[in-house]
């Protein structure tokens, strides 16, 4: 009897940390950005997409797109999921630097912060239950320091 409890008990535990290590954001996600919002607007991108690859620990990110202003976006950071701060590379992102939480398979926070100008932003991502959407919001400040609140609607691609 005691064997069998032994084995259901490390059972259970394996589940658990499989669970709690699932990270359903990993995919590729292009924003829908008629359904997102930016105050103050206007919205500062055209198009955007987020190709997100698991790796030991946390993710790497890479983004593309376009920004309202026609300027390119074209970044890659790989971050684990500890909070600690990892630079971004590349071009069209207001931070230089994010660092990324896991809070359970669906939600992460993360911070996004500039070395160079005020921009700091606290950022949520949710991915729906169905899987086939991610919500990101972000709160902070913009490159001059103003307030500044995003909503960004991803679908799966």
């Amino acid at each position: 009897m005691r064997k069998m409890i032994s084995c259901a008990v490390l059972a259970l535990s394996i589940t658990a940390l499989a669970a709690f290590g699932a990270d359903n954001s990993i995919g590729t996600w292009k924003a829908n950005i008629e359904k997102s919002k930016y105050t103050p607007g206007p919205m500062p991108l055209k198009s955007y997409t987020a190709v997100r690859e698991a790796v030991p620990g946390g993710v790497k990110v890479t983004t593309t797109g376009e920004r309202a202003d026609g300027s390119p976006i074209h970044t890659t950071y790989t971050a684990k999921f500890d909070g600690s701060d990892s630079p971004v590379t590349g071009s069209g992102a207001p931070y230089d630097t994010f660092a990324v939480k896991q809070v359970n398979a669906n939600t992460f926070t993360a911070v996004g912060k500039n070395s160079k100008t005020k921009y700091h932003a606290d950022f949520r991502l949710v991915v729906s239950a169905d899987g086939k959407s991610m919500t990101s919001t972000a709160k902070g400040t913009d490159a001059d320091g103003k307030p500044m609140t995003l909503t960004l609607v991803l679908e799966k691609q």
